[in-house]
């Protein structure tokens, strides 16, 4: 009887442990993948273009995901671009329809040129941008009250390559690497030959110096943005 009783005792005690252990395991969550890694976003603006698929080819040899910023009128000329674009599992944000100055426009059409995107970007591939950049980084209060109101927080940078400027593969590919840092945000176009040709030395360069380059929101990990917050927030003027 006694043998029964410690027997029995011994099998509340294990299960009792197991459980514990259990609870424990559940309780500890795995850390986000950039505070694993050196972590670096991309960020490609107004396209799709016709040099994007090339493009598309060098992050896919790099195993590299990147942020593309579109604009509605090209991804309606364009659905299959945006289509290869997510199954390789890029992120696609709203960078309005037809890239204006936000902060000129009404509120109406600040509204338009937003939900206009949204809804051609859904019927190309599916599925809804969670995140917007206004062109040229240019935003305000009023322009933030309507993307909260339309629940997409605000993308900018880092640092921008102004490779719209500069219109030189060598130029684009030293300030990329120059303002590549840990969990950057670097600003390039996909509309720019130049930046498109400089991106297989760039990446190759940045592997090599331990980076993993992967998109917005895995850089945020856990963090949920608020919608109409501006990330990276801007340096306050001094």
């Amino acid at each position: 009887m006694r043998l029964i009783v410690r027997m029995l005792l011994a099998v509340v005690c294990t299960t009792g442990l197991l459980a514990s252990s259990a609870t424990t395991a559940q309780a500890v969550k795995p850390k986000p993948y950039c505070v694993k890694y050196k972590c670096i976003a991309l960020t490609f603006d107004d396209g799709p273009w016709p040099y994007t698929p090339e493009l598309l080819d060098t992050l896919k040899k790099y195993k590299a995901k990147a942020t593309f910023f579109v604009l509605g009128r090209k991804v309606a000329n364009r659905p299959e671009m945006m289509q290869r674009m997510v199954k390789e599992g890029h992120e696609v944000g709203n960078h309005t329809w037809d890239h204006p100055s936000l902060t000129e426009l009404s509120d109406e059409d600040i509204v338009a040129e937003i939900t206009s995107t949204q809804e051609v970007i859904y019927e190309t591939i599916g599925r809804y941008p969670t995140m917007m950049r206004p062109p040229n980084g240019a935003t305000n209060e009023r322009v933030g009250e309507r993307m909260a109101e339309l629940g997409l927080p605000q993308i900018l940078w880092t640092g921008s390559t102004l490779d719209w400027q500069a219109r030189n593969q060598k130029i684009i590919k030293q300030r990329t690497l120059k303002l590549a840092k840990r969990n950057g945000v670097i600003l390039l176009h996909d509309i720019v030959p130049e930046t498109v040709k400089a991106m297989p030395a760039v990446l190759k360069t940045l592997k090599a110096k331990g980076y993993k380059f992967v998109t917005v929101s895995t850089l945020l990990g856990d963090r949920k943005l608020a919608a109409g917050e501006i990330w990276p927030p801007r340096p306050k003027k001094k």
